[in-house]
């Protein structure tokens, strides 16, 4: 199986499986395994072992894209924590009451500092990947990459569903 259909059996079973495992609220380092963590290594495990069959990629390619997607992974995920931990600050001081102007302002500027650190981060990454992959590759591998990300959207999802109890479990 390859492409799309691929793309969702192996999350769906990889996440899902995840989903049922935890309990409600686990979080980031679950006692006993589980967690972001693990699905984090799940999702590079699966991109690693498809990328190059998906990407159309030489053995000689492979070896020099490999350690690059590996940085992108891992450095997209550093930056959206950090960013998630910042919004979450400026949440909890908003949400406290009597925040002041220039306390929101110190945390928004935060914000923005590491939105555009993410956004050159990327673009530093995937212009790593691009200088070793043709035109065609780097299109395909941004298909994947979109593929892998709504796949995961769409996992999370039914996780959030299933926890609120909205979905049956089969």
């Amino acid at each position: 199986m390859t492409g799309r259909g691929a793309v969702a059996a192996v999350l769906l079973l990889l996440c899902g499986g995840l989903a049922l495992a935890q309990p409600p609220g686990a979080g980031r380092r679950a006692p006993g395994g589980g967690g972001r963590d693990d699905a984090f290594r799940m999702v590079d495990a699966y991109i690693v072992s498809n990328l190059q069959e998906s990407v159309g990629l030489t053995d000689e390619q492979f070896v020099k894209v490999l350690p690059l997607v590996k940085r992108l992974q891992s450095e997209r995920r550093e930056a959206a924590e950090a960013r998630r931990r910042a919004l979450r600050e400026l949440r909890d001081l908003l949400q406290a009451g009597g925040a002041s102007e220039g306390k929101v302002a110190d945390r928004l500027r935060e914000v923005k500092a590491l939105e555009t650190q993410e956004g050159e981060g990327l673009r530093r990454n995937l212009e790593a990947i691009d200088a070793v992959l043709s035109p065609v590759q780097q299109a395909k591998f941004r298909i994947m990459q979109i593929e892998v990300e709504q796949k995961i959207r769409e996992i999370l999802q039914e996780v959030r569903q299933r926890r609120r109890g909205d979905r049956p479990l089969p």
